[in-house]
């Protein structure tokens, strides 16, 4: 690769993991990252706002202030090749004269547009109506044509896997512990609801980034003197841009909006982090009811042959680990002082390094789930380990369902005399031919099963884990249909 200075460097020499180890992994997704978030990419943002306010100046100034015989066409195209030439490298070198990024930015544009215009660069404008503009269309323009497009495939991904296997018995946990029967595709599906409830939210606040072109406080000081309306220029150059202005500014946009869209990323890492949680236990040696894929050639251990480690599961929670606290930051960076500090002019610039991090996370989960396989001879066996004991519930139900005040003591004395004398819960049950007699009689499944029923095959007790599995995946592919369309109707 080559460095700013046209010097070769090796990309091992970068000193962050994202440049070299986890690029290598992620090629596509951060390649296209890098148009929106990169050094360079910032360049470019850069230009294309200057070249957005000196069209509207050129619109809007009064005739006695407006350069006389302008060829219009002229600068238009001179514009359209200055922001499309600008050359990162370049302006760095101005940077390092003038010790001022925005500076460095109007000097380079300024040298190739035609003399007539060249004052009204950037004129009215103080340099946070640019970058903050731009982080807007830089952030909002990754989200919407990298981030969201990876985390719908993956939702599209696991709401297949729902789908699939809505039918595959498992036994549900709590507190590490076997719970109710449910199915494999209604744990899924709960993964799809949790990014369905964000995707949308995502896709909002991204497109609620607010820009800003009002000055050096935010009071249209210096555009007032330029332009009857300053308010109506701002409108106009952002509207150029497909932005809206900040309802109020001070020398920087409000905070909240870009911590808004962050915070809902950060909803989707800890969904996708809890999942990863979950598959990885899964594969536990004495679980191992799914499996990741694993290649031919690859090495689970250095020393240990025999060893499949659920790596990718385990790479995804601690890419969350690394990145997931960075939204602490974000909050601070609530905080300037009156109309401006620089305190969060380091801790802002890692928001790109963020969305980072977060694609990596999904390319590698999309691997992940993409390969799934699933046992579902071991998860029907776990059921069945688990005795009829795990219909313990559909006793107790039915039981009070025919007025047993006590039905739950009863159930549970029965399973503890059931644990200690190593018999079944419904030898237990048996002894009080009465309330054995409820459970026999009575049907309390839809399919007309009684308790007793349930007890002697807990597998049918599912309730409705599959119908919601099923219907979980119907609701995502709507929804997944639709931020598609949105996304293209951005796009295009």
């Amino acid at each position: 690769m080559r460095a700013a200075s046209g010097q070769s460097r090796s990309l091992f020499r970068n000193l962050s993991p994202l440049d070299h180890r986890y690029y290598l992994e992620n090629r596509e997704p951060f390649d296209r990252l890098a148009d929106f978030l990169s050094e360079e990419a910032a360049v470019r943002y850069y230009a294309r706002v200057e070249a957005a306010l000196l069209r509207g100046l050129m619109r809007m100034l009064p005739a006695a202030v407006r350069p006389a015989a302008i060829d219009r066409e002229a600068v238009e195209r001179a514009l359209d090749a200055a922001v499309d030439a600008i050359d990162p490298a370049e302006v760095q070198a101005e940077e390092e004269i003038t010790r001022h990024n925005l500076r460095a930015v109007v000097r380079v544009l300024q040298r190739r547009l035609p003399a007539p215009v060249r004052h009204l660069v950037h004129l009215g404008a103080t340099s946070f109506d640019i970058q903050d503009t731009a982080t807007a269309l830089r952030i909002g323009g990754a989200v919407r044509a990298v981030v969201l497009p990876l985390l719908l495939e993956l939702a599209d991904r696991l709401a297949d896997v729902a789908e699939k296997e809505a039918e595959t018995l498992q036994v549900g946990r709590t507190h590490g512990q076997h719970a109710v029967p449910i199915t494999f595709g209604f744990a899924v599906a709960s993964f799809v609801a949790r990014l369905d409830d964000v995707l949308p939210r995502i896709l909002q606040a991204a497109d609620r980034l607010p820009g800003k072109l009002s000055g050096a406080v935010g009071a249209y000081n210096a555009t007032t003197l330029l332009v009857g309306d300053p308010l109506d220029l701002e409108r106009r150059v952002l509207a150029d841009l497909g932005l809206a202005p900040a309802a109020h500014a001070t020398q920087i946009v409000p905070a909240e909006p870009l911590v808004r869209l962050l915070l809902e990323i950060n909803l989707a890492f800890g969904a996708i982090a809890n999942l990863a949680d979950d598959l990885r236990n899964l594969q536990r040696t004495e679980i191992a009811e799914v499996a990741e894929s694993f290649d031919a050639a690859q090495v689970g251990s250095s020393t240990m042959p025999q060893k499949r480690n659920p790596w990718n599961s385990e790479h995804v929670k601690s890419l969350w680990k690394a990145f997931s606290p960075r939204v602490g930051t974000f909050f601070m960076d609530q905080i300037s002082e009156h109309q401006r500090d620089l305190t969060n002019s380091a801790s802002a610039r890692f928001a790109g390094e963020y969305l980072a991090g977060f694609a990596a996370a999904v390319n590698r989960m999309l691997r992940v789930v993409g390969s799934l396989r699933v046992d579902r001879a071991r998860m029907a066996a776990a059921v069945r380990a688990g005795g009829d004991a795990v219909a313990a519930e559909a006793a107790y139900i039915a039981l009070a369902r025919a007025g047993v005040a006590d039905a739950h003591e009863v159930v549970r004395q029965a399973a503890a005399a059931a644990r200690t004398g190593g018999e079944t819960l419904a030898a237990a049950l048996r002894r009080d031919s009465a309330r054995w007699a409820l459970l026999e009689g009575a049907a309390v499944a839809p399919d007309g099963s009684s308790a007793a029923d349930l007890l002697r095959d807990p597998g049918r007790y599912c309730g409705r884990a599959a119908e919601r599995a099923r219907s979980v995946a119907a609701m995502h592919r709507e929804q997944s249909a639709a931020l598609r369309r949105a996304l293209a109707d951005r796009a295009g």
